[in-house]
C-alpha cells in the first residue's frame, strides 16, 4: 500500500513539476546539461548523508564547483520521507543523482522518467553493490511486520537498505561516486580519484580498528531493544545479534514475548549492555533491562546515521566521525 500511494503522489507532483517549468527549459536541454560547455556548477542531489558526506570528500576543494543538496533534511527518516515538488525539480535537473535504491525509494522510478536532463547520471546504492546485497532478516525473538494481504501476487523480498553502514561498502560506493564526477568533469578528473584513494585509505584504516576490536572483544553478540539497521556491519566482522525489529521496522511497541525473549538472552550471555538507535526513546531497551536477573545493563546508542541533518554537516558531522564513535560504542558493548 506504502508503495502504491507513494507512486500515486509522485507522479501527481512530477506532472505538475514539468508543466510548470517545461516551456522555460525546453528550447535550451540540449546545451543546459553538457556541464563543460554551460560553466555552471555542478548539480549533485543525493537523498541521504552518508551518499551527501562521500560527494563532499570525493570533490574536495572543487565542492565550491558544485551545487550539492542532501534531501533528508528535515529529520524524516528513509523509510517515512516522500519528496516535495521542490525534490522532484532540483533532481529533474541535477547532473548526478545518488539514491539507496530499496523498497523506501519506490518514488524515484516516476521522478527520473520526466526528468529534464537527460544526460543524467544516476547511482542506485543496491544496484552498485549487486548480489551482495542482503534480504531482511527475521532473526529469532524478532517481531516480523504484519504481511499486507496481496492477492495472488508473489511478494517481492525486501532488502536491508542500510548499506552504507558496512565501511566495505562505502569503498566501493565512493568509488563508483568519483567514476560518474569523473565522467561529468573531465577537467577536475585528477582531483576526484585522488581524493577518492586518500578516502579509501581511511576507511581501509578505520575497517581495520573495526575488525582489531572484534578481535579482541570478550563478547561476540549485540543486543537491540529497539530496530536493527546494522546487519551489514555486524556481517562484516563475525558477530551476532538479537533485535526487537528489523531495521526497516515502522513498529514502536514490542510484544511480551519480545521483552521476555530478549531479557533472557541478557542473562543467558551475561550482557552488560542493551543497544539503542539515534533518537529512540529507549522505552523497549528500559523494559529490557527491568526485566533481566540483575536490572543494572547500561544503554548503549549506535547511530545509523538516520537523522543526521546538514545542520550537523555544518558543527562538523561526518560519515567518518560518526562511524569512529560508533566504534567506541562497540568497544563497550562488546565488553
Amino acid at each position: 500500500m506504502k508503495k502504491i500511494i507513494s507512486i500515486l503522489l509522485i507522479t501527481v507532483m512530477v506532472i505538475l513539476c514539468i508543466s510548470a517549468c517545461g516551456q522555460k527549459n525546453s528550447s535550451t536541454k540540449e546545451d543546459n546539461h553538457t556541464v563543460q560547455n554551460r560553466g555552471a556548477k555542478i548539480k549533485v542531489v543525493t537523498t541521504i548523508f552518508p551518499e551527501y558526506d562521500w560527494v563532499k570528500e570525493i570533490a574536495g576543494d572543487e565542492i565550491s564547483n558544485m551545487d550539492l543538496t542532501m534531501l533528508l533534511d528535515n529529520g524524516v527518516d528513509l523509510h517515512s520521507y516522500q519528496p516535495t515538488a521542490s525534490d522532484i525539480m532540483k533532481i529533474s535537473d541535477c547532473d548526478l543523482f545518488i539514491y539507496v535504491g530499496g523498497e523506501s525509494d519506490a518514488w524515484v522510478d516516476d521522478a527520473l522518467k520526466e526528468a529534464v536532463n537527460k544526460n543524467m547520471k544516476v547511482i542506485n546504492l543496491l544496484d552498485v553493490l549487486g548480489n551482495t546485497v542482503k534480504e531482511e532478516e527475521v532473526k529469532e525473538g524478532m517481531e516480523a511486520e504484519e504481511e499486507e494481504e496481496s492477492g495472488e501476487e508473489e511478494e517481492e523480498p525486501e532488502y536491508d537498505e542500510h548499506v552504507w553502514l558496512s565501511l566495505k561498502n562505502a569503498k566501493i560506493l565512493t568509488k563508483a561516486i568519483a567514476d560518474d564526477l569523473c565522467e561529468i568533469d573531465e577537467e577536475h578528473k585528477d582531483i576526484y580519484m585522488r581524493n577518492e584513494k586518500a578516502y579509501e585509505e581511511k576507511l581501509d584504516t578505520l575497517d581495520k580498528e573495526y575488525q582489531g576490536t572484534v578481535d579482541a572483544a570478550s563478547q561476540k553478540t549485540l543486543l537491540f531493544g529497539d530496530r536493527f539497521p546494522f546487519r551489514y556491519l555486524v556481517d562484516d566482522y563475525g558477530l551476532d545479534y538479537y533485535a526487537a525489529f528489523v531495521g526497516c521496522s515502522a513498529e514502536t511497541e514490542a510484544s511480551f514475548e519480545t521483552v521476555k525473549f530478549l531479557s533472557e538472552k541478557v542473562d543467558e550471555l551475561g550482557l552488560k549492555n542493551v543497544i539503542t538507535i539515534e533518537k529512540s526513546d529507549q522505552k523497549i531497551a528500559k523494559t529490557i533491562v527491568e526485566n533481566t536477573k540483575d536490572k543494572n545493563q547500561n544503554i548503549l546508542t549506535l547511530d545509523s546515521m538516520q537523522s543526521t541533518l546538514s545542520d550537523d554537516v555544518k558543527n562538523g558531522t561526518t560519515y567518518l566521525s560518526v562511524m569512529e564513535k560508533n566504534l567506541e560504542v562497540l568497544k563497550e558493548a562488546l565488553q
